[in-house]
């Protein structure tokens, strides 16, 4: 939605507008914000758009925690993990720590 126009319109108002709204949402590529006394209340929004923020939030978590954990900690985090892999190793069988 590159650059597009963002319109408070009362509740009120956009009861004998709403054609209009629609067609600048949809054909006008606008954005649409009803209010109530003055606050944000519903966003008008195409379907396709619709479409779009249903498939981001489809997205599973865990890529976005991924993109988190890239930032710094995943070098130290396996460097760590490898130690301590091979710390369980040295340990002996007697550990009571047995896999197969």
């Amino acid at each position: 939605m590159m650059g597009s126009m963002t319109h408070d319109v009362p509740v009120t108002q956009a009861r004998a507008e709403l054609a209009d709204l629609i067609n600048r949402v949809v054909y006008g590529g606008e954005q649409v914000v009803l209010t109530r006394h003055g606050k944000p209340l519903v966003a008008l929004v195409s379907a396709a758009d619709l479409q779009r923020l249903r498939q981001l939030d489809e997205q599973p978590e865990e890529q976005v925690i991924s993109t988190v954990s890239t930032v710094g900690s995943r070098a130290s985090a396996t460097g760590e993990r490898r130690r301590f892999g091979i710390a369980a190793e040295h340990r002996g069988p007697d550990t009571g720590d047995r896999r197969p």
